[in-house]
């Protein structure tokens, strides 16, 4: 009797440790990542960053003149660029710069640019369509097809051979993919507004937003499944770096303001990072 009652304790005190180190490995990623954001809480929209955490606010980018704004950030693969769509000039464009926040430079009209997975390449949106640009190179080449308009959100798939992209059509948005080098796109989920779709670094996930909320889905469209269904609005959802979390913005109604959450990847409890402003458009290194 006294040597089971030893080994249930010593069951007990091993599942209270190996808790403990899981908070405790959870923290220390949170402190050894960050997300990068666009937000107005300097008045115009300006890239920032922070840590998953809510520690370590800054901002990073710096417009040159009134009224310019910087949205829709996007971490290069090794973590060194930041591209962003910026209205500096007077025209939308795409821009790139260090992950400090300086060097920025323009790379060419169009906006919601995203990097391939080994960060030569980009897609991007222009006129309605989605295109890939070899950085290097600066050559183009359409990803959808010619008479596809109303294309948004592109995105390559982790191993760089596909595109996942919205299309709004006759009012309502639905997810598509396509070969990364064109073709003839294959419906994923054309249902409730669909749109922004993110997939998880192994790629057996989409991550993608409705009207109101998140829902992951199967590349294949099959296993949709609903990740947030709490009230006001949830939008902008990407998977961190390991896939076990998902980052969004959510909002009391589309106007706004927004904040920053995370919430783990198989549904949960959303745990808030920011608050004042607004705070969109997030991205996960």
């Amino acid at each position: 009797m006294a040597e089971e009652r030893v080994m249930r304790v010593a069951a007990v005190v091993g599942a209270i440790s190996l808790a403990a180190l899981a908070v405790i490995h959870a923290q220390a990623a949170d402190r050894q990542q960050s997300l990068v954001f666009s937000s107005d809480r300097s008045g115009a929209w300006r890239i920032w960053t922070v840590r998953p955490d809510g520690s370590g606010l800054a901002q990073l980018s710096r417009g040159a003149a009134e009224g310019e704004q910087d949205v829709d950030p996007a971490i290069s693969p090794d973590g060194r660029r930041i591209l962003f769509t910026s209205t500096r000039g007077g025209a939308a464009g795409v821009w790139v710069m260090a992950a400090d926040g300086s060097d920025a430079r323009r790379i060419c009209d169009g906006d919601q640019a995203e990097w391939s997975p080994d960060g030569r390449t980009i897609v991007l949106r222009r006129g309605g369509r989605i295109f890939a640009r070899d950085l290097a190179a600066g050559s183009e080449k359409p990803v959808t097809p010619a008479d596809w308009t109303g294309c948004s959100g592109p995105t390559f798939s982790p191993d760089g051979k596909t595109v996942a992209f919205a299309r709004l059509q006759d009012g309502s948005n639905a997810i598509y993919i396509v070969s990364a080098d064109g073709g003839q796109p294959r419906l994923v989920f054309g249902q409730k507004g669909a749109c922004e779709p993110h997939f998880s670094p192994d790629g057996a996930r989409i991550v993608y937003e409705t009207e109101t909320h998140l829902w992951t889905i199967a590349p294949d469209g099959t296993g949709n499944r609903p990740l947030t269904y709490f009230g006001g609005v949830q939008r902008y959802g990407r998977f961190s770096p390991d896939g076990s979390q998902v980052v969004f913005c959510q909002a009391p109604s589309p106007q706004g303001p927004w904040e920053l959450y995370v919430i783990p990847s198989a549904g949960g409890s959303p745990r808030r990072v920011t608050e004042g402003g607004s705070d969109m458009y997030p991205d996960w290194r």
